[in-house]
């Protein structure tokens, strides 16, 4: 018989091997189309090299988007849901599974590392909100069928407190969101908070808990007039004198 300790080393390696094929596989499945862009859009994959994106372009599992200091850009992922990324944002999309046929493989979840996004919930989040996570720096956003914008600002420069921010000003570090229909709840270690339409919020950091703002403390969402909703996926998606989507990949 084969000593026990040497079975065990197989079995565990056995099982690192599995680990990392699934892993990749799943890094690899499409989760959704570039609609819209009004600047330059990045992918860092998974495995480390990054795609220069086009209107038309596949995005990913595994892959981190970014957008520089000018790009909006709108990603239709496959369950009809829309992420719009705003300039200066790094954004992973970790987990994104959708078949209609099978619900239980639902999963949809999402990393903003820096910048903002406004999210309009899909097939996915009606019928499995609870399999939706929006994370951040300082807390985790939840769905319950909605659309709502996210910031977050890094500990960077000093900056004005937040109840005094003007629009465009620095604001202190920190996730704000911005309910424009819906509800979401946003949690981390030190408490939960629900926000509805209409209602402002903040999170400072991790060992903070979300408060309610009473009024807008200066985030902006103000994509290209063709982004807006009429035109979302319709015959006008892509911008006039646009050329068909190419990928570039630098290694």
């Amino acid at each position: 018989m084969m000593p026990l300790k040497k079975c065990t080393a197989i079995k565990a390696l056995l099982w690192l091997v599995l680990t990392c094929l699934g892993a990749h596989a799943w890094a690899g499945q499409v989760a959704g189309t570039v609609m819209q862009l009004s600047g330059p859009l990045m992918a860092r994959k998974a495995d480390g090299k990054v795609k220069i994106l086009a209107v038309k372009s596949e995005v990913e599992q595994g892959d981190t988007l970014l957008t520089e200091k000018e790009t909006y850009a709108l990603i239709k992922l496959i369950d009809n849901s829309e992420i719009t990324l705003k300039p200066n944002t790094s954004f992973v999309i970790e987990q994104f599974a959708y078949t209609a046929e099978q619900p239980d493989g639902d999963h949809a979840i999402f990393s903003l590392l820096k910048g903002g996004l406004r999210s309009v919930t899909g097939l996915l989040g009606k019928r499995n909100k609870e399999r939706f996570e929006m994370k951040t720096p300082a807390a985790t956003i939840g769905i319950r069928g909605t659309t709502f914008v996210a910031t977050y600002e890094p500990s960077s420069a000093p900056s004005l407190p937040t109840a005094q921010a003007p629009s465009g000003a620095a604001r202190a570090p920190g996730l704000y969101v911005q309910v424009l229909d819906g509800l979401i709840h946003v949690t981390n270690p030190a408490g939960t908070q629900n926000f509805a339409a209409g209602q402002f919020g903040f999170t400072p950091s991790v060992q903070q808990p979300p408060v309610f703002l009473p009024a807008n403390p200066g985030m902006q969402f103000t994509p290209p007039p063709a982004f807006t909703p009429s035109t979302l996926g319709g015959p006008g998606a892509t911008a006039p004198g646009k050329a068909a989507a190419i990928d570039c990949v630098v290694r």
